[in-house]
Parts: C-alpha cells; structure tokens; sequence
C-alpha cells in the first residue's frame, strides 16, 4: 500500500480558487477606508471648532462686557465679535488666526486659509479643494460648515 504524502493538485486550485473569491468580496469594503477616514478627520476638526467658540463665547459671557473684542483663553489673547455689532453673536472667535486659530490650535495634518472672514481647514495630505470644514464667526446658526467632497 501507498502512503498519500500531501494534497492533490485539484484540492491546491479548490482552496487558491475560493481564497481569490473571499478576497475579490472583501476588497470594495476595504478600498473606501482612507475616504471615510478622512471624513471622519473633518467631523472631528469640526467638533473642536464648535466647543472652542461655544468656550470663547462663555468667557465672554463671564467677563460681562459686551462691548469687549478679545477675551483671554490659556493666557492668550483671542479675538472674538462684540456683542453690539453682532446682535447674539458676541463671543464668537473670529475667522484669523488671532482668533479661532487661538481658541482652536490649528491640527497636524491640516492646512488653515482665512480669507473673508471664513476661516477653512483642509487636509495636507489627500483629498480635493472640497474636503474641508469651514468656520464662519458671523454665521446666525452654526458657525462650522463640512463639506467632505472629493475626499
């Protein structure tokens, strides 16, 4: 009698053939990682916006003057909208770098542009010119804006 020492060429191609089918499914769920990861990025910048001016604006409900254009956050200087120019805005940090940028240090990874008192945070690496989130001081309801095209 012979001894069977290994496999078959045909259980060699049965297990190649249904590895190769387990990896062409499980592919398309795996390519979109980085896109999702970066969308997730811009919530987060997002998130630390938001509680910086919902921070700067409660300091400068504590301070009591309405009429005052910076506040002090972390014994910095930030530049926020007086209250009598900006009816229930008063607080906000503004869209410069002495002012959200000082509430919110920018994050690694992103670039900052201020320009028309919108301040924008895009990615440094990847993405297109609309994969940002935007901080917009004089705006009446939320101040950040996401926009994840083209990440």
């Amino acid at each position: 009698m012979s001894k069977q020492a290994g496999f078959t060429l045909i259980e060699l191609v049965v297990v190649i053939v249904i590895l190769g089918l387990l990896a062409a499914a499980a592919l398309p769920r795996f390519i979109n990682v980085t896109t999702d990861a970066r969308i997730a990025s811009l919530n987060g910048i997002a998130g630390g916006l938001r509680t910086a001016a919902s921070l700067a604006r409660a300091e400068y409900i504590v301070t009591g003057n309405n009429a005052a254009t910076t506040i002090t956050m972390d014994n910095q200087s930030v530049a926020v909208l007086d209250e009598a120019s900006n009816a229930g805005l008063g607080g906000r940090p503004t869209a410069v770098a002495l002012g959200i940028s000082v509430a919110m240090p920018n994050p690694d990874g992103y670039g900052v542009t201020y320009a028309g008192g919108v301040a924008t945070y895009q990615p440094t690496s990847g993405g297109s010119a609309t994969c940002q989130v935007q901080y917009t001081a004089a705006a009446t309801v939320d101040p950040v804006a996401v926009t994840p095209g083209g990440c």
